[in-house]
């Protein structure tokens, strides 16, 4: 049966002349074109306050694909042509919001459009009241045709801020209505967990505290901070990686099989996950800070010395933390989370631990040294699955080894589209399935309260470094220890 094609619609977002829109989403939307995924008709809206007409808007969106370097010249510029248009929103009043409205109209009028309408909001955190009380006010939460919210993380800033978000949102639209974007929940070997679990009855069947010993979760960055001074002050990694990405990846290992595919019913099993979280407390967390040290084979400054940042700042660049989950299947299992910047390179992983045998007949020889078994989820830079076992090594001395089975996407599938394809694709189907519901939010940020409100004191890395060394303690403390490798 062939996929559901896309309906023709308008794609607003607001926020359209910002890093977001130039880096992230143009890309994103040309490549849509290019592959014949853009339903035809449809037209893309920026709206932003900078002085722009149309032909100024696509001019900047053609420098910024040119720059991306998505195609050849004279595509980018039809796809700018035919594609997207300019709207200068003037303000936050109401008139400025309903001439929005006008705008958009007009355009369905003109191009023979249904009504349908995505509302992209690519904006910073502190504008999405003024913004969603604009469109609200002016009726744009609902047209002729079907309308859809889409915001960018972070939904919030700690639960309060989040339920108040929420509540916004429900104000003036219906829950199936709001698409909350995480772009890891695009990544492929992310959505394919569900297959790798619930499909395959050797995986399912051992996935439970019988079985294994422990899990982590790490996200690791070699970039520093970079141009997002503002933003990461504020932020820090507790926010900005583990209340988000880390935790999406833990509730899609943990949850129990959904009854169904539909989008409620395996979001209702992930929600179940956090609200079965034993209290996260104090000592359950190291909160690191990189220093001066070198990346790349390079000299880079520490968190404190990055431009825009206080001499004297405690954000956290660095977290880690374990959690133990009181359901049936997770009993006394721990979860080791853990982010930072300025680690050696980029990976993000999930390793499954499983126990060792009951009674091992190698006990007693010494040259037998066994790992445990070991499934390894690579989400970036490589997507796939990794299962360590051991193995013989030939000869007659009792030697074992650890050997990898590997399943990786691109050697099979070639390369993957970008999350935020998938993401888009399924905002325009109207498929909630890979965003997070309003309970989730709040569940995720209830989790994460504790630390928020009486955060750990901080440690120091150096930049280049594994992070901080306190991080081991929290797996010695428990009798583990960290895999990843």
């Amino acid at each position: 049966m062939a996929d559901p094609a896309p309906q023709p619609h308008l794609f607003v977002v607001l926020g359209a002349t910002g890093n977001l829109m130039q880096r992230k989403l143009l890309p994103v939307l040309y490549s849509l074109s290019a592959r014949g995924q853009w339903p035809k008709g449809s037209l893309v809206v920026g709206v932003a306050r900078r002085a722009l007409d149309d032909a100024g808007f696509r001019e900047l969106a053609a420098s910024s694909l040119r720059v991306a370097k998505v195609g050849p010249n004279e595509t980018i510029g039809a796809f700018c042509e035919s594609v997207l248009s300019y709207h200068r929103l003037e303000g936050e009043s109401q008139a400025s919001f309903e001439g929005l409205r006008n705008h958009l109209e007009q355009l369905e009028h003109a191009h023979n459009l249904p009504g349908n309408r995505i509302l992209y909001l690519a904006l910073p955190l502190d504008a999405f009241t003024p913004t969603l009380e604009g469109i609200g006010q002016a009726a744009l939460n609902h047209g002729p045709g079907w309308t859809r919210v889409v915001l960018e993380k972070p939904f919030g800033r700690d639960l309060a801020s989040a339920q108040a978000l929420n509540q916004l949102l429900g104000r003036y639209f219906q829950e199936s209505q709001i698409f909350r974007i995480d772009h890891y929940l695009g990544k492929e070997t992310v959505q394919n967990l569900l297959v790798f679990r619930f499909a395959n009855m050797f995986v399912e069947s051992v996935w439970n505290r019988e079985h294994i010993e422990q899990v982590e979760i790490t996200v690791a960055e070699q970039i520093g901070v970079e141009d997002r001074a503002e933003y990461y002050e504020t932020a820090g990694a507790l926010r900005d990686m583990i209340q988000n990405h880390v935790t999406q990846l833990l509730t899609l290992v943990a949850m129990e099989p959904p009854a169904t595919r539909e989008a409620d019913s395996i979001r209702n099993e992930k929600v179940k996950v956090l609200q079965s979280a034993v209290p996260i407390r104090p000592e359950d967390v190291v909160r690191g800070q990189y220093t001066a040290g070198a990346s790349g084979g390079r000299g880079v400054p520490g968190y404190r010395q990055e431009p825009g940042i206080p001499p004297n700042s405690v954000t956290e660049t660095f977290v880690a933390l374990r959690l133990k989950l009181d359901n049936w299947r997770w009993k006394n299992v721990p979860f080791f989370l853990r982010t930072g910047k300025r680690l050696p390179a980029k990976s993000t992983n999930v390793i499954v631990t499983f126990k060792a045998p009951p009674v091992s007949i190698f006990q007693t020889e010494q040259a037998y040294e066994v790992n445990p078994d070991r499934i390894t989820i690579l989400v970036q830079p490589q997507e796939g699955f990794e299962l360590a076992f051991e193995v013989k090594v030939p000869g007659r001395e009792p030697r074992a080894q650890t050997h990898r089975m590997k399943f990786h996407y691109a050697d099979v599938f070639g390369p993957l589209p970008d999350g935020y394809e998938t993401l888009l694709v399924d905002v325009m189907l109207g498929d909630p399935t890979h965003f997070v519901r309003a309970d989730e939010v709040e569940a995720s940020w209830r989790l994460y309260a504790p630390i928020l409100e009486h955060p750990p004191p901080l440690v120091f890395y150096p930049a280049g470094s594994e992070g901080p060394p306190e991080a081991h303690r929290l797996a010695e403390e428990w009798g583990h220890r960290w895999y990843a490798d």
